[in-house]
């Protein structure tokens, strides 16, 4: 088997993960509410001291053949305005559309519902072609007054991988602000693991996450690295693509492309040691062109 290290670049860069899963019952919404409400009164502390300087919680964890991510954040916009903006598949792809390497997303109807055709890329233009096609399930698993939870799914993805799952749960705040938990995790098999290994070896061997692991001899943190640092820093992407899109949900519709665009990359630059990859003339020129494809494509590209 053998893997060009280009290749486990864009694997390790774009892994993703979407899953669906039947509505709950009522009870067991509210039951689902009231743990992520118990969550966030435990996350105080949390929430009011990190690195982040936002009330923003995030872990990953790590096992033999798969990996998670998980933020818990308190943003500034309603409830009310948060379930309208994030139960509708086309939103989905405005949102996963801001990531360096998603290069295409368009809904579509499946045998079991709503379907994301996604295409994962490099970090620069790419003919659609040359990109992984990925097809995530969509689902709002719950939606009531006090409660919001979304998942999307691929079974398959590129290099063995599987499973991928997307989780995202909301609840209203008394304060009139609303608490989100966004979750990511995926598994892998053999060739995975080496695609994993060829790219931690070489472009991402200086990459990190977010995790302090110790201090150096300077004083300063020692971030996580690995396939750890790899998912929070992609946790970390898809989250602040939520938070942008939902920040631009009030704008006029010709201004919102562009206001999610700026929001997301004036985001990911608060954390440069972990996330910038491009200066933003090169990200706005790269993302306007996709845009455009995205909405001119009547069908998604071939499989």
């Amino acid at each position: 088997m053998k893997i060009s290290w280009a290749s486990a670049l864009v694997f390790a860069l774009t892994l993703l993960c979407p899953g669906p899963r039947i509505a709950h019952a009522d009870d067991a919404d509210a039951k689902s509410a009231a743990t992520l409400r118990a969550k966030y009164d435990g996350l105080q502390n949390r929430l009011s001291r990190n690195q982040f300087q936002r009330p923003l919680y995030l872990d990953s964890g790590e096992t033999s053949d798969s990996v998670t991510g998980d933020i818990y954040a308190r943003i500034n916009y309603p409830f009310a305005a948060v379930l309208a903006a994030l139960n509708n598949p086309a939103d989905w792809c405005d949102i996963l559309i801001l990531h360096v390497n998603t290069k295409y997303c368009r809904p579509s109807s499946g045998s079991q519902g709503a379907v994301l055709n996604v295409s994962i890329g490099k970090k620069y233009d790419e003919p659609l072609e040359k990109a992984y096609r990925v097809d995530f399930a969509y689902r709002v698993a719950a939606q009531t007054a006090n409660y919001l939870q979304v998942r999307l799914n691929a079974e398959v993805g590129p290099f063995g991988t599987r499973d991928y799952r997307i989780v995202l749960e909301a609840v209203p705040l008394e304060s009139g602000q609303t608490f989100i938990h966004f979750s990511y995790s995926y598994t892998y098999g053999l060739v995975g693991r080496v695609a994993l290994q060829v790219y931690l070896a070489t472009i991402g061997r200086t990459k990190v996450g977010f995790a302090v692991a110790g201090t150096g001899s300077d004083g300063q943190p020692l971030y996580i690295g690995g396939i750890r640092g790899l998912v929070e820093r992609n946790t970390m992407r898809y989250y602040l693509a939520i938070e942008a899109f939902l920040g631009a949900a009030s704008a006029p519709p010709q201004e919102r492309l562009e206001q999610r665009l700026r929001g997301w990359f004036a985001a990911i630059e608060r954390y440069p040691r972990q996330l910038h990859e491009m200066e933003q003339r090169e990200y706005l020129d790269m993302k306007r062109k996709e845009y455009l494809r995205q909405q001119s494509q009547l069908q998604p590209p071939p499989a």
